[in-house]
């Protein structure tokens, strides 16, 4: 009896790509379901401008001063107190029942913000809407206008 010995030509390796394509699959579609699509809102900010030329003749103007330090001046009068409560007390007394009222805070450049959103707070609460802010002149300088 003979055998026979013949060689086989060994197979070349497949890749069975169906399994991989399934895992891509389920991965894209848990990246499109799990993705989140925000939307960034915007703010339409109107900045002041700083004007010399043109002087306003308004007789219902309150002018806040906030020194570096947190303390506070309505049209230079020292207030007592740095809570909103006082603030808004003399604002409302300033104001002498105007609602029209334009509110001007001029504030140091090394005041805290919390000081000028105190301000803001107390005008609100006493019902004067129209708030501006003391811009400084550039050039040879110029003070608050």
């Amino acid at each position: 009896m003979a055998m026979n010995f013949r060689r086989r030509e060994p197979e070349e390796p497949e890749i069975n790509l169906i399994p991989f394509i399934d895992v891509l699959l389920v991965v894209l579609i848990f990246l499109m379901l799990s993705t989140t699509y925000s939307k960034f809102t915007e703010l339409q900010v109107t900045l002041p401008t700083a004007d010399a030329d043109k002087a306003r003749d308004n007789p219902h103007e309150i002018i806040v001063s906030i020194a570096a330090d947190g303390r506070y001046a309505i049209n230079r009068q020292p207030v007592e107190g740095r809570n909103v409560d006082a603030i808004a007390a003399r604002l409302g007394a300033a104001s002498e029942g105007a609602k029209d009222a334009m509110v001007i805070i001029s504030a140091d450049a090394n005041a805290a913000h919390q000081s000028v959103i105190n301000v803001m707070d107390a005008a609100r609460r006493v019902g004067l809407a129209r708030l501006t802010f003391a811009t400084q002149a550039t050039g040879s300088g110029g003070g608050a206008h």
